[in-house]
């Protein structure tokens, strides 16, 4: 088994939630990392850890990220860390433990395993993977929101995310 760091210039982590009913709000995470032992040419041999700073959320709104950051959503001060402890690998899905404001729930995303291609510039084999998939921000305490006088609510509950990595092989 060997052991893979992620490589955060090339890598992303991306989220979408409904607003207003009528279109979406995206961010992404700035600050994250990633550790991976296993054999990328048997999936099922993958185990690992993702760390995400919440502090490091970004929607490009700095009053939007400093409400984000608070207690009516993240909690940055109380928990600064998001994590997903990998349980399950196969050639469609990522399985394991989310934890987000020390509540921890299993979830399942779809996984998209890219291969491996050599890196001209460096002259390493690259793994890559492209996660997506939502999660119920309810089920982990962050249940602000506000009715509308139309209808509907100011915040879907389902948050939506892609996870971009990119993994360099050591030989």
């Amino acid at each position: 088994m060997a052991n893979f760091n992620l490589d955060p210039v090339h890598s992303g982590v991306n989220f979408s939630i409904q607003h207003l009913v009528v279109s979406n709000v995206k961010g992404r995470f700035n600050e994250f990392d990633a550790d991976i032992t296993g054999d990328f040419n048997d999936l099922s041999s993958l185990q690992g850890m993702f760390v995400i700073q919440a502090n490091s959320i970004d929607t490009k709104v700095k009053d939007r990220d400093n409400h984000l950051k608070s207690a009516d959503f993240l909690d940055v001060e109380n928990y600064p860390k998001i994590k997903f402890e990998i349980t399950k690998v196969n050639e469609n899905s990522v399985t394991g433990n989310l934890t987000i404001k020390d509540q921890t729930q299993e979830e399942t995303f779809d996984l998209d395993y890219k291969g491996i291609s050599l890196n001209p510039l460096n002259g390493k084999n690259t793994a890559g993977f492209v996660i997506t998939g939502s999660i119920n921000r309810e089920k982990y305490e962050i249940t602000f929101n506000q009715q509308l006088e139309t209808g509907g609510f100011l915040l879907g509950k389902d948050l939506d995310v892609e996870f971009d990595l990119e993994f360099p092989i050591e030989e």
